[in-house]
């Protein structure tokens, strides 16, 4: 591998075993940029970025359904496809909800309701 800025930072992305027995790293990959909300993206790229990111040790990805209407976490469902080990998806959602109120987040709200049945 050729070594990049971004492969020594993820040399140190150790990863620490918590009470709970997830293991996951200390640094994490923000997959707001590769949503493409703000400019253009090569997906390719993306998912390069993605897969540099689990061989340099880090395992846990930061998303929400607003970064590129659910692109990169259509991207990440791809890179789940394509990897077998373990990685953690944190993502946030109803930030298109008006008004954000607990009661909106429910499956009938959701993008994927009918997709995710």
């Amino acid at each position: 591998m050729r070594e990049t800025a971004f492969n020594v930072v993820c040399a140190h992305a150790l990863s620490h075993a918590r009470p709970d027995g997830w293991n996951v790293s200390e640094i994490s990959f923000g997959a707001w940029a590769i949503g493409g909300t703000w400019g253009k993206v090569d997906d390719r790229e993306s998912l390069a970025a993605l897969h540099a990111a689990l061989d340099g040790g880090v395992n846990f990805f930061d998303t929400a359904d607003v970064y590129g209407d659910g692109h990169s976490e259509r991207l990440l469902a791809k890179l789940r496809q394509e990897r077998k080990e373990t990685f953690y998806i944190a993502t946030k959602a109803g930030r298109r909800l008006n008004p954000h109120t607990a009661d909106g987040y429910n499956r009938a709200t959701s993008p994927r309701s009918s997709s995710a049945a």
